[in-house]
């Protein structure tokens, strides 16, 4: 065998094995220190990026703590959705768009969120968005949330929409965290709310019109004002 052929040959072994790493699931290069989750990471850090996109509606896998495939295209199509260069790997830019700025920060973070009720996650929602508004309008809130979980342009369950980047300030702000006492008034208003009780007729946004800066926002037809809130379709 000559050379030339002999050279052939080991590139042609090398594409393969690439190949084979991309599409199966022993693909397994890190990067010593890094802080991105790539194909063939394995872990906690894993499992609460998959629980993280499985609240979104990006996974529909098990929670395995393994970077297989199934994580890979959710990941790529996260960051499809959201703008990002789809590599499937889930970098920083990734990771602070799915609201952490950290590896670190970000299992704390999702730890809270996988580790309560929709519930009470819902209240927490309210509590940071609407605690000072009227009953009413408290309820109105956590069904604006509700409403997004079966509109297509947004995540599929409560989880996924709270947590859509810059959704909401009670994120952003961290009140999102705070506990809620489960006789307090905002998991009532959460508890009406998945109920059924809509009191803005299957509105999917909210503003303040005292504070709100979005341009776009005030393109939304405004169909009823509960307190200080204009809802809109």
């Amino acid at each position: 065998m000559n050379f030339k052929k002999l050279n052939r040959i080991s590139i042609l072994v090398i594409i393969i094995t690439i190949l084979l790493c991309i599409i199966g699931e022993t693909y397994t290069f890190t990067v010593p220190g890094s802080p991105d989750l790539l194909p063939g990471s394995s872990g906690d850090n894993v499992e609460k990026l998959q629980r993280k996109l499985k609240n979104w509606g990006y996974y529909e896998g098990d929670i395995t703590g393994f970077y297989g495939v199934e994580t890979f295209y959710a990941v790529k199509n996260f960051q499809h959705r959201y703008g990002l260069r789809a590599t499937g790997i889930a970098e920083k830019n990734t990771l602070e768009l799915l609201g952490y700025t950290t590896l670190a920060s970000y299992g704390h973070a999702y730890a809270q969120g996988k580790s309560i009720s929709d519930e009470q996650l819902l209240a927490r929602a309210i509590n940071g968005e609407a605690r000072g508004e009227p009953y009413e309008g408290q309820v109105a809130v956590g069904a604006v949330i509700l409403n997004r979980t079966r509109d297509p342009r947004f995540p599929h369950t409560i989880a996924g929409v709270i947590y859509q980047p810059g959704a909401f300030t009670a994120v952003s702000d961290g009140q999102i965290n705070v506990p809620i006492d489960p006789n307090s008034t905002v998991v009532k208003a959460a508890r009406d709310a998945l109920n059924g009780w809509d009191p803005t007729g299957g509105c999917i946004y909210y503003w303040n019109p005292a504070t709100a800066t979005s341009k776009w926002i005030w393109s939304r037809q405004v169909v009823k004002q509960i307190g200080k809130h204009y809802f809109a379709k």
